[in-house]
């Protein structure tokens, strides 16, 4: 069983290979071993890593069940968007997908923003695994971008937004 708790310094290594191997597992089809290389390398270091758990007004959780950490998340209210928390990471390491896991840490990302009146996540258009499970926890789309994560990304996204109670 694995239980959701919020990440420390200690963890930031196993969540680099944790995203690398769910990177590859998701987008090396639509983008090519090389380019998810390249993006992991950038946005999933740990100096990546530890900027984003030392962010204010952000949660940062693993998965974990003592042995090893099975997936992660992150969130953090949005600089530009008023009331809106927005999911920029959660990948469940591919072996223990469909378990409860992203669930349960989505569960614990959305209670973390009591401010927060919707929540917002980016979602790459082929990742139809992703996009189910956004759209059965209450997401529905509200727009497009053609650069996901930066502006120099070129990765194309459906943005897709739920109110938060």
């Amino acid at each position: 069983m694995f239980f959701v708790r919020t990440a420390s310094e200690r963890d930031l290594e196993k969540v680099r290979a944790l995203l690398a191997e769910t990177w590859h597992a998701t987008y090396d089809t639509f983008y090519g071993a090389e380019k998810v290389n390249e993006l992991t390398a950038k946005w999933h270091s740990i100096e990546a890593l530890r900027a984003r758990l030392q962010r204010k007004h952000s949660e940062f959780v693993v998965a974990d069940n003592g042995r090893e950490l099975a997936g992660m998340g992150y969130a953090a209210m949005s600089e530009s968007l008023e009331k809106t928390a927005v999911l920029h990471q959660l990948y469940v390491l591919p072996k223990h997908q469909r378990h409860g896991v992203g669930r349960d840490m989505f569960a614990e990302l959305e209670t973390c923003f009591p401010d927060a009146e919707r929540m917002r996540v980016e979602v790459e258009p082929q990742n139809l695994h992703a996009l189910a499970f956004y759209r059965a926890h209450g997401f529905v789309e509200v727009a497009k971008t053609s650069s996901c994560g930066d502006e120099q990304s070129g990765i194309p996204a459906l943005i897709l937004e739920k109110r938060l109670s």
